[in-house]
C-alpha cells in the first residue's frame, strides 16, 4: 500500500521519536550490568513493550502495506529483549522466575491465544478489525501507565522522578503517530495516541509547575530533622557539669572496686598463709613423733 509523502513523513518521523524512546532505558540496563544487580527495579514495563510490539507487528501484517508500523515494532521487540535477558540474568531468582512466568504467560500465550482467536473468529476486514481494537486497548493501557508517576509528582510537588527529554520525547512521538494515522486515516493507530497525547501534554505541564520547587529529599530532610529532635525513644542529651558528675562517680566507683578487690586479694593471702603454716606445723610434729619412736625402739633394743 502507497502513502502518501506526508503520511510517510510523519511514518519516519515517528520512528525516528520511537527509536529514541526505546533507548531511554540503556542508562539503567548499563547500571544494572555494571552494578551485577537490578536494585529492584520490575520487569513489567519491559514484557509490556515487547507484547505491545509484538501486537502491532502482527497488525501491520494482517493489514498488509503498514511497512513503517513494522520496522519500529520489530526493533522494539529485538531492544525490549535484550533488555528482558539483562534482566533475568541480573535479578534475584525470585524475581526471574516471576519474570519467566510472565513472558510465557503474555508474551507467548497471550500472543498465540490473539492470533489463533483472529483467524478463527473473523476473516478479512472483520480480521483486521478484532485486531486493531485489541491493539487500542492494550496500547491505552500501556500510554495510562505514567498515571503512578504523575500521582507521585502531584503529591510530593517534585519533578524529581519526571524526566523531562522522556516527558517530551513521548509527547512527540504521540504527536507523530496520531498525525500518521489522522493522514492515514486509521482508528487504531489515532485512538491509543490521542491518549498519549493527552497525558504527554499533562505531563508537561507539571513539570512546567513543579520545575522550581526544591527535590523531595531536600524537603524531607528539615522534617527527618524533627523527627530525631522530639523522638521520646532518642538518647538524651548530657550537660557538661552532668557529665563530670558522672565521670567523678564512676572514679570514686572503680576506686572503691579497686579497694575491695585489694582486700580480698589479702585475705587470700592470708588464707594460704595460715594453710601453709598449718602445713608446716603438722609435718614437723609428725616428724617429732616418728623421732621418739625411733629413739624408743632403740633404748628398748639396748
Amino acid at each position: 500500500m502507497s502513502h502518501s509523502p506526508l503520511t510517510f513523513l510523519f511514518g519516519v518521523l515517528g520512528n525516528v521519536t520511537s527509536f529514541v524512546c526505546f533507548l531511554a532505558p540503556l542508562p539503567t540496563f548499563y547500571r544494572v550490568c555494571k552494578k551485577k544487580s537490578t536494585e529492584g527495579f520490575q520487569s513489567i514495563p519491559y514484557v509490556a513493550a515487547l507484547f505491545s510490539a509484538m501486537l502491532w507487528i502482527f497488525y501491520a501484517y494482517v493489514k498488509t502495506g503498514e511497512t513503517l508500523l513494522i520496522t519500529i515494532n520489530s526493533f522494539g521487540c529485538v531492544i525490549e529483549t535484550i533488555y528482558l535477558a539483562i534482566f533475568i540474568t541480573y535479578c534475584p531468582k525470585k524475581v526471574r522466575m516471576s519474570t519467566l512466568r510472565m513472558i510465557v504467560l503474555f508474551n507467548f500465550g497471550g500472543f498465540c491465544t490473539i492470533v489463533l482467536l483472529t483467524h478463527l473468529l473473523a476473516k478479512g476486514a472483520g480480521r483486521v478489525k478484532l485486531l486493531g481494537w485489541i491493539c487500542v486497548v492494550f496500547a491505552t493501557s500501556v500510554f495510562a501507565a505514567p498515571l503512578s508517576i504523575i500521582r507521585v509528582v502531584i503529591r510530593t510537588k517534585s519533578v524529581e522522578f519526571l524526566p523531562f527529554p522522556l516527558s517530551m520525547l513521548l509527547l512527540l512521538s504521540a504527536i507523530m503517530w496520531l498525525l500518521y494515522g489522522i493522514s492515514l486515516k486509521d482508528i487504531y493507530v489515532t485512538l491509543p495516541n490521542v491518549v498519549g497525547l493527552t497525558f504527554g501534554v499533562f505531563q508537561i505541564v507539571l513539570y512546567a509547575m513543579y520545575r522550581n520547587n526544591k527535590t523531595v529529599k531536600d524537603e524531607k530532610l528539615p522534617e527527618h530533622k524533627g523527627d530525631i529532635d522530639n523522638n521520646e525513644n532518642a538518647a538524651p542529651t548530657v550537660s557538661g557539669e552532668t557529665q563530670e558528675q558522672v565521670n567523678t562517680d564512676a572514679g570514686d566507683i572503680e576506686i572503691g572496686e579497686k579497694k575491695e578487690e585489694k582486700k580480698e586479694e589479702k585475705k587470700e593471702d592470708t588464707v594460704a598463709e595460715e594453710k601453709r603454716d598449718k602445713t608446716c606445723l603438722s609435718n614437723n610434729n609428725n616428724n617429732n613423733e616418728n623421732n621418739k619412736k625411733t629413739e624408743e625402739k632403740e633404748s628398748s633394743e639396748v
